[in-house]
C-alpha cells in the first residue's frame, strides 16, 4: 500500500472528503469557442472540435488549472482530472485518438500543479488533498446494442475497452494522480473492463496499485442502471476490486439520489461517497437547484452517518461545493460496521 493510500485512509477515518463539483459547467461559464479549442497546436485540424473539454489540458491548461483552484478554495480535498472522455474510443469522434496517453499526462499534471499552488496559497504543506484520475464510462457501450434491429451487435469489444482503458490508465498513473476514479458507471460490463484494465496494467508494470474509487449512475425512478442492474446488484458486480469507496454520481440530484445512498451505506463494506447534481435539469437543460438547497439535503446524510465522500455533479459550482463543506463538516465519517440508519 502506498504512502498516499495510508494517508487517504486515515484521513477518511477522521472526517468526510469533499470532492470537487461539474467540470464541464465551469468550462461552459467561459464562453469558449472553435478557437479557444483549437488553440495554435490544432488551429489546422480537419474536424471541428468545440465541445473537446478534455483537449483543453493541452489547448488551455491555464483555465483547467483555474477551474481546479476554485474547487479547492470552496473546501474540495479530492479534485478530478479533467479527463472524463479522455480515452482513444471517446476521441476517436474528433479523431482525436492519438492523443488519449498525451491528455492524460497533461491533466494530471495541471490537478497536482494547482494543489500544490493552493497549498503554496494556505500554507498547508501537509494537508489533505489528492488528484483523482477520471475515467469516465465511454460513448460506447458492451451490454447494449447500438443497433434496435439486431439486439446481438456491439460497437465495441471487451478488449477494444480494456486497452482504451489501459492507455489512459497509463497516462494517469504516469502523471502522477493518487486515486484512480472509475465513475459515471451506467454499463457495469465497462466499469469491469476499466477494472480489469487497472490490475492488468499493475501487475504487468510491477507499480504499487493505487486506491480505485468506484461511482455509478442510477439513471431514473427506476431504481437500475441504463444496463438494468439494481443497487445491490451493481454493489456486488464490483466489489470485487476492493475499492477504497463505491458510491454513486450524475442523473439525480440529492433529493432523488437519497434513496440510493442510504441503501448502500447499509450495505457496503467500504466507504460511501456520493456526488449529485445540482437538482434535475430544467427545460433549457441548467440547473436551477442552489447551493444551499443542495448542501440542505446532503447535510442530513452527513447526519444520518451515510458519507465518507461528498461533491457534486452536473450543475455544481464551487458555491455549491463550498456550501455542501460546510454543511457536513461538523459531522463524522460513516463507518461501514456500525452506521447509523435513519428515516
Amino acid at each position: 500500500m502506498t504512502v498516499t493510500c495510508h494517508k487517504i485512509k486515515d484521513a477518511l477515518a477522521k472526517k468526510i472528503l469533499i470532492i470537487d463539483g461539474a467540470m464541464g459547467t465551469m468550462v461552459q461559464q467561459y464562453k469558449l469557442n472553435e478557437a479557444d479549442y483549437r488553440g495554435e497546436r490544432f488551429k489546422n485540424w480537419h474536424k471541428d472540435i468545440k465541445g473537446n473539454n478534455d483537449i483543453l489540458c493541452l489547448t488551455r491548461p491555464d483555465i483547467i488549472e483555474q477551474i481546479h483552484l476554485e474547487y479547492l478554495r470552496a473546501g474540495a480535498n479530492i479534485i478530478e482530472t479533467n479527463t472524463f472522455n479522455a480515452q482513444s474510443i471517446s476521441l476517436a469522434d474528433y479523431d482525436m485518438q492519438e492523443f488519449a496517453y498525451e491528455v492524460n499526462v497533461a491533466a494530471g499534471k495541471i490537478a497536482r500543479g494547482a494543489i500544490e499552488r493552493f497549498k503554496g496559497e494556505t500554507n498547508q504543506p501537509d494537508g489533505d488533498f489528492y488528484v483523482a484520475g477520471a475515467i469516465g464510462p465511454m460513448n460506447k457501450t458492451l451490454s447494449i446494442s447500438p443497433d434496435v434491429n439486431n439486439p446481438g451487435y456491439r460497437a465495441v469489444t471487451f478488449d477494444e475497452v480494456a486497452n482504451a482503458y489501459t492507455e489512459q490508465i497509463s497516462g494517469l498513473v504516469d502523471s502522477g494522480v493518487d486515486i484512480l476514479l472509475i465513475e459515471t458507471i451506467f454499463d457495469t460490463l465497462n466499469a469491469k473492463a476499466a477494472i480489469y484494465a487497472i490490475n492488468t496494467y499493475f501487475k504487468n508494470t510491477g507499480k504499487e496499485k493505487l486506491p480505485v474509487m468506484i461511482s455509478g449512475t442510477i439513471t431514473d425512478a427506476s431504481g437500475r442502471t441504463l444496463s438494468g442492474q439494481t443497487l445491490e446488484a451493481f454493489y456486488v458486480s464490483v466489489k470485487h476490486a476492493e475499492p477504497i469507496s463505491i458510491g454513486f454520481n450524475c442523473a439525480l440530484g440529492a433529493k432523488d439520489m437519497r434513496q440510493h445512498i442510504k441503501e448502500l451505506a447499509r450495505i457496503s463494506t467500504c466507504n460511501v461517497s456520493a456526488y449529485p447534481n445540482a437538482g434535475l435539469p430544467n427545460a433549457m437543460g441548467e440547473y436551477d437547484e442552489t447551493p444551499e438547497q443542495t448542501a440542505e439535503i446532503i447535510e442530513e446524510w452527513a447526519k444520518n452517518g451515510w458519507l465518507n465522500m461528498v461533491g457534486g455533479c452536473c450543475g455544481t459550482t464551487p458555491d455549491h461545493i463550498k456550501a455542501i463543506a460546510e454543511s457536513v463538516g461538523k459531522y463524522a465519517p460513516r463507518h461501514a460496521a456500525a452506521a447509523v440508519m435513519q428515516d
